[in-house]
């Protein structure tokens, strides 16, 4: 594939297919990847994991993978080291990877106890430049603006080949869309900003960070540390908190008197 603009370093179109929608509780069971080089060079792999739980069968209804298609595949973690070399310096993209895929892949990471930074990275959706400029789904903009019928709906490699061509068409048909990845991911940032888990936890107020959720959401952290350390603690010892929230946490209980 050709985009029509110049790069300055790769970019990987991805897409997941999960055991559901849960960061805590689901897994990928499929993860493909489209990435362009700079020269132009354009490398497509798909890999299918064991996701060491049931597949649900509404889950497998949309995307067509079974407990029995997995059972021999590797684990995420098992390629995790090699997966997280390939993107390191890639900017990403996607259909709704802002929202769904990106939190997903970045919460399978911390689980295989890799550090997936995406904060330098160019973050580009097509869902949100289709949903800002065209309110509705992938299908939807594939017959919108490829002008043809999204054959291989919910197949991860089918799903980021027409995504890649929606982009490569809206691009063709904004003129005004930013015609560089810097400008490409302000746009989607205005749309929809990347939010860390961090952040769905805590924000930045006068009193240090504060709660944006749970039964002390608007207090600070500093004051619940106080008033109800048990909390605290229990935040501390859940399975799928995420490390830097607990290092938060306990430096709130360590600051304590």
């Amino acid at each position: 594939m050709e985009l029509p603009f110049d790069l300055d370093r790769p970019v990987v179109f991805f897409d997941l297919e999960t055991t559901g929608l849960s960061l805590s509780r689901d897994r990928i069971v499929e993860l493909a990847i489209i990435r362009v080089s700079p020269r132009g060079d354009v490398f497509e792999r798909v890999r299918r994991y064991n996701p060491e739980m049931p597949i649900p069968p509404d889950a497998a209804a949309i995307h067509g993978i079974t407990d029995e298609m997995v059972v021999d595949e590797p684990t995420f973690k098992a390629t995790s080291k090699s997966l997280a070399k390939l993107l390191r310096p890639c900017d990403l993209a996607g259909f709704n990877i802002r929202r769904f895929d990106l939190p997903i892949l970045v919460a399978e990471f911390a689980r295989a106890g890799i550090d997936f930074d995406v904060k330098d990275r160019r973050l580009i959706d097509m869902k949100m430049i289709f949903h800002r400029e065209e309110p509705r789904d992938l299908s939807a903009a594939a017959r919108f603006y490829l002008d043809r019928d999204h054959q291989d709906a919910h197949t991860a490699l089918g799903d980021i080949r027409t995504t890649a061509a929606v982009l490569t068409a809206q691009l063709g048909r904004y003129r005004h869309l930013p015609r560089d990845m810097d400008g490409l991911h302000a746009y989607c940032d205005e749309m929809g900003p990347y939010v860390t888990e961090f952040d769905r936890w805590f924000s930045e107020g006068e009193q240090g960070l504060v709660f944006n959720r749970g039964k002390h959401k608007g207090a600070a952290l500093a004051d619940v540390a106080e008033s109800a350390p048990d909390y605290l603690e229990w935040m501390t010892r859940a399975d799928d908190m995420p490390d830097d929230v607990v290092e938060a946490v306990r430096g709130a209980l360590a600051a304590r008197g």
